[in-house]
């Protein structure tokens, strides 16, 4: 039997190492899971340990990620869509242009979080926690900000805060 020479082993490896980079919908959910363009829509994810996964452009529409925490995650347009996420730990996640649009967030800390153009578009975030959170371009159009800690990390919004701190 003949040995594969070093420069035919090296093209075939290279051919086949992107496909390992790829995520796997299927795989468990824990730190660092790579569920990039999956589609997670129900699902029950309290209390999980996501931190540092790689959720771009994937789908949790009426996911439950109460108590989860997903500090550290790349969820770079994610869809949120009515999911429950009460408790959750998004402390320097990455969701820029995520789409929250009915979620519910009360008393999330989003400590450091880059929401860059995402939107919260009727969403719940009663005392959440929004110090050091990049909001520019930021929609909250009709979001209950009610008791929020607002970026400053010293101002709480008042009752009612409907689209805005007041």
């Amino acid at each position: 039997m003949k040995l594969a020479k070093p420069a035919a082993l090296a093209a075939i490896l290279l051919v086949l190492l992107p496909l390992s980079a790829l995520a796997d919908c299927t795989d468990p959910a824990g730190p660092d899971v790579n569920w990039r363009r999956c589609y997670l829509d129900g699902r029950d994810l309290r209390k999980v340990d996501l931190g540092g996964a790689m959720l771009r452009d994937a789908a949790f529409t009426r996911a439950k990620l109460d108590g989860a925490n997903l500090s550290n995650v790349d969820a770079y347009r994610a869809k949120f869509f009515s999911a429950t996420m009460i408790g959750t730990r998004l402390d320097s996640a990455r969701l820029i242009e995520a789409d929250l649009t009915r979620a519910i967030l009360t008393g999330a800390s989003l400590v450091e979080a880059d929401l860059r153009n995402a939107r919260f578009i009727d969403a719940n975030l009663r005392d959440v926690n929004l110090t050091g959170a990049r909001l520019h371009g930021t929609e909250f159009r009709n979001a209950d900000l009610t008791g929020a800690t607002w970026v400053d990390g010293s101002r709480v919004c008042a009752d009612p805060s409907i689209g805005q701190c007041n």
